[in-house]
């Protein structure tokens, strides 16, 4: 008997079916593998916890394999983002067959450009130092977004935009096995880097199990992580987004090198030295230890003491390593006058 949180979807052609009928083949330059497995994507599914009664958000759901596992646990509405047309036909099908068991509604677009609280208005907005709300973000992410999309979330995060101003909405999602294992690589890792700090600053993350590249058609090179991301009540830095991100791409930018030599890139090199040094004794850092041997904690002191020094040094805050060549002098030229008069002040 099946439990009551689980219902038996009305007949219908399997997935493998309806790619046939549909004559639906993946896309290389969109990164579609089709998970095929209904047990994995049951699996999937049950990793986001209880859906039943809530709301839910589908990212690329393609011929709809996760969107059948979805439907079986009775959301109360399911909204499905999907850029590519072609699945537009098995999508309906599903749509129609299951209407009795949820308001299923269909967005085609690019989730990087979906605005989703839109999407989702009308659900009740929680407290973020409430519960999590019923709302749900899953998603078989493509490879060739998956970083920039969960930065992306992870500023609306910041923010309390997008999904989340509805309250600390959670994330159940898929990425290439070594993407997942950054995400919640610890100090000392092999895989940590500026991903796993960022997710970690505004999310607890939870590595859910991996499925072997055989499960999906076509094969890709690689395993995937299906990871789950619930943002913190209260986040581990309160700082512009643009300005943590900032900070940690830097310091990352040289990871097998001592970390001094990274934070030393956050500062133009007339006055690379000294600044540096100030950061280093500000937040207490060791500066023979690589970025990777950071602890959360550390790369929060760094953070604060980075926007210490700019507010103290007017303009720091626009220095860029990544800036082109041939603006550098100007722009050195103009900072060290400027800090060499409020020296001499």
């Amino acid at each position: 008997m099946l439990p009551r949180s689980v219902v038996r979807l009305p007949p219908l052609p399997t997935v493998r079916d309806l790619v046939k009928l549909y004559r639906l083949t993946a896309i290389k330059q969109l990164s579609q593998n089709f998970l095929m497995d209904e047990r994995i994507t049951d699996r999937l599914v049950r990793a986001a916890g209880n859906i039943r009664g809530h709301h839910v958000c589908e990212v690329g759901p393609g011929p709809g394999s996760i969107t059948r596992s979805i439907l079986k646990k009775q959301p109360q509405h399911l909204l499905v983002v999907e850029k590519d047309p072609r699945f537009l036909p098995s999508l309906e099908l599903l749509k129609e067959t299951c209407k009795d068991i949820s308001n299923m509604h269909i967005e085609i677009g690019d989730i990087m450009n979906f605005n989703l609280e839109k999407g989702l208005e009308g659900i009740v907005k929680r407290d973020w130092d409430y519960a999590t709300p019923p709302l749900h973000l899953i998603g078989n992410l493509p490879f060739h977004v998956s970083t920039h999309l969960i930065i992306r979330w992870l500023q609306a995060i910041s923010e309390k935009s997008s999904a989340w101003s509805y309250g600390r909405t959670p994330m159940t999602l898929t990425f290439q096995k070594e993407v997942g294992e950054r995400i919640v690589a610890p100090m000392g890792h092999k895989q940590r880097c500026r991903l796993s700090v960022m997710c970690q600053f505004w999310c607890n993350v939870e590595y859910k199990f991996t499925i072997p590249g055989t499960a999906f058609v076509p094969k890709p090179d690689v395993d995937v992580a299906v990871v789950t991301l619930t943002p913190l009540r209260v986040p581990l830095i309160d700082m512009p987004f643009h300005m943590v991100e900032k900070v940690l791409r830097t310091v990352f930018h040289m990871r097998q090198k001592y970390c001094r030599k990274g934070i030393g890139r956050l500062f133009p090199k007339c006055v690379n030295d000294e600044l540096t040094q100030k950061l280093l004794v500000l937040a207490e850092i060791n500066p023979t230890a690589k970025s990777f041997e950071l602890s959360n904690e550390d790369f929060v002191r760094i953070c604060y003491a980075y926007k210490m020094l700019c507010d103290e040094n007017p303009g720091l805050a626009e220095f860029d390593h990544r800036m082109p060549k041939v603006l550098r002098p100007d722009y050195e030229e103009n900072f060290y006058s400027t800090w060499q008069a409020s020296a001499v002040s």
